[in-house]
């Protein structure tokens, strides 16, 4: 039994030590040799904070013609690599057809032989997205700056698990019929086209009335109202009990969204992050900014 009061890491170093405690590779590595996949099977797999949660309330959402009946999102759809530390067994019955789960992988670790849901988001926002949702559940509240954390990221830049490798792996599936990219900014311009788009990949009625309650149940407002359910509720408790974490922290994954990366970050690490495409993934793909990628993806659709 842990004798020491509950507390949030307040420095770097001590959020990885804290957040290791949840996510450990032995454990994500047997969850992942878990799980048999399907080809009927839907992976959602974009980095952290790109749409992950919003792309498993649409499947769900248009599987089982709007069931709200969970406690967690990562319940119905669940998420590959935690499934351990979850305690859900990744082969039990699901809910609706075709069978969804969630994951973070890039292309080259996802297990292969289902098929693949990828949104992609502009670098600046997703580290900023991905910043509030450790602060106030692993981090305490202000006590590391935002710059800091974003810092803390590009120094790890070179590893499998980072946004640039995971994003070069995906964009080169683009052409691959098991693929299907999105953007995040393209998903909010366009929501519905988005679901259509989700809804005909997972080969699932595309009638007016399902898109309609798909488009309405995976609203930001609607989430925002029922952010209950979406607010990694399976992974919260079980971090307060690993980690020693306070109770009821704030885990919410359902935010206000949008692009303030720009404005948010301090220009030094605006640039940073710039640079950090232009030396990993401009000479992958060909394209020299996040921008053209969105460009890209567009002219596709």
């Amino acid at each position: 039994m842990n004798d020491l009061a509950p507390r949030r890491a307040r420095s770097l170093g001590e959020f990885g030590e804290v957040s290791g405690k949840l996510f450990r590779d032995e454990e994500i590595g047997a969850s992942i040799a878990s799980y048999r996949p399907r080809p009927t099977d839907v992976i959602i797999s974009p980095f952290a904070k790109c749409g992950t949660t919003w792309l498993q309330q649409i499947i769900h959402c248009l599987r089982t013609g709007g069931d709200m009946d969970f406690d967690d999102i990562s319940r119905v759809v669940p998420w590959i690599e935690t499934a351990r530390a979850a305690n859900l067994d990744l082969e039990a019955p699901q809910r609706g057809e075709p069978r969804a789960f969630k994951s973070h992988l890039a292309y080259d670790d996802v297990p292969k032989g289902a098929r693949y849901i990828v949104a992609f988001r502009d670098p600046r926002d997703a580290m900023v997205s991905l910043y509030r949702f450790m602060d106030g559940w692993f981090i305490e509240p202000g006590a590391v700056p935002l710059d800091d954390f974003v810092r803390m990221r590009l120094a790890r830049s070179d590893e499998r698990s980072g946004y640039w490798h995971h994003l070069n792996s995906w964009w080169a599936q683009r052409d691959n019929p098991d693929v299907l990219l999105l953007s995040y900014e393209q998903m909010n311009a366009q929501p519905e086209a988005a679901i259509r788009k989700v809804a005909g990949f997972c080969r699932l009625p595309v009638d007016d009335a399902r898109i309609a309650l798909a488009l309405e149940r995976s609203s930001l407002a609607y989430m925002l109202a029922y952010k209950d359910r979406f607010d990694d509720a399976i992974l919260r408790l079980e971090s307060e009990r690993r980690c020693n974490l306070p109770p009821g922290a704030d885990s919410a994954k359902v935010r206000k969204g949008g692009s303030t990366g720009r404005q948010e970050l301090s220009d030094d690490l605006v640039a940073a992050l710039d640079a950090k495409w232009a030396e990993l993934v401009a000479p992958v793909t060909g394209l020299a900014d996040y921008a053209a990628l969105e460009a890209a993806l567009r002219a596709r659709a």
